[in-house]
């Protein structure tokens, strides 16, 4: 009597459906994560697509757009003069952030790495400075520049960064703890003064740290609005993007599909940013706060 083997699925059949049980396994558990992603990215999706449809059509509970308006984003720029919106923004961000790192990145340095009496002092006011609002400080700040005759201009908004972000501060500190002190040690035997060890050893070694705290800085200041709001509300030629955003709906209040399109615009250079620099700001933040 022959035994009767039993037959073998074939290898490629084996392969499938090996690949769709994984591919289901993959699914169930990311679940919650891709669950708030579309959460996330549905708002975005609506606004993209709002910004690509006729007048009527905007007005209307339909989410496809029956014909592609892609002369929206050119018409925006004949509503407002967004280049000079744009200026400002890039002005205010750029200016900002590099004032930032110029003032910031030292301070952090002093914090982690030199030993000096009332540093911890020093860093807990630093901590409480985060949690100051700025709406409490903003009525004694307008005063100031307002003698200094600077309001009307994006300068009240940049000139503060040149002397330090309390939050880019703490990243920074936080970040250059990770770094080991044996490198600083070297450094320091081998004649390396303070300004060198910061900028030969601690500079290179904390680029993605850096890199993180740039981005917040620029991210932050290009989407501010109550700043903007409160220095060039008065003169149209000095607004930024967030201003003139706001403003462009209140004049186009109606052409939703004008006002989505402009949003797009003003979004896609902080997209393209983060999306540039995304590896190294997930990198800065995984490594920062990892010593006290």
């Amino acid at each position: 009597m022959t035994a009767v083997l039993p037959r073998r699925r074939p290898a490629a059949a084996y392969r499938r459906a090996r690949g769709s049980t994984g591919f289901l396994e993959w699914v169930a558990i990311h679940s919650i994560a891709l669950a708030l992603g579309l959460m996330f990215l549905l708002p975005l999706v609506f606004v993209c697509l709002t910004a690509v449809m006729s007048d009527r059509q905007a007005l209307t509970a339909e989410l496809w757009p029956r014909q592609w308006q892609w002369a929206n984003f050119v018409t925006v720029f004949e509503k407002a003069p967004l280049l000079t919106y744009l200026g400002n923004s890039l002005l205010y961000s750029g200016v900002a952030t590099a004032g930032m790192l110029v003032s910031s990145v030292p301070a952090a340095y002093a914090l982690a790495r030199l030993r000096w009496r009332g540093r911890n002092l020093a860093f807990l006011a630093v901590v409480a400075a985060m949690m100051l609002p700025p709406q409490v400080v903003a009525v004694p700040l307008y005063l100031l520049w307002a003698r200094l005759d600077l309001t009307g201009t994006v300068w009240p908004l940049v000139i503060p960064y040149l002397l330090g972000d309390f939050f880019s501060i703490f990243l920074l500190r936080q970040f250059f703890l990770t770094i080991p002190r044996d490198y600083v040690d070297a450094a320091r035997a081998d004649g390396c003064s303070e300004a060198g060890v910061l900028l030969r050893v601690i500079v290179p070694m904390a680029r993605p740290g850096i890199a993180a705290a740039a981005l917040f800085s620029f991210l932050y200041t290009w989407n501010d609005y109550f700043g903007p709001l409160l220095y060039t509300a008065e003169r149209p030629e000095s607004w930024t993007l967030s201003v003139a955003l706001a403003s462009f709906r209140g004049m186009h209040r109606v052409e939703w599909n004008l006002t989505m399109a402009a949003t797009v615009l003003v979004m896609l250079p902080a997209l393209v940013l983060f999306l540039v620099a995304q590896k190294t700001f997930v990198k800065g933040i995984t490594f920062t706060g990892v010593k006290g």
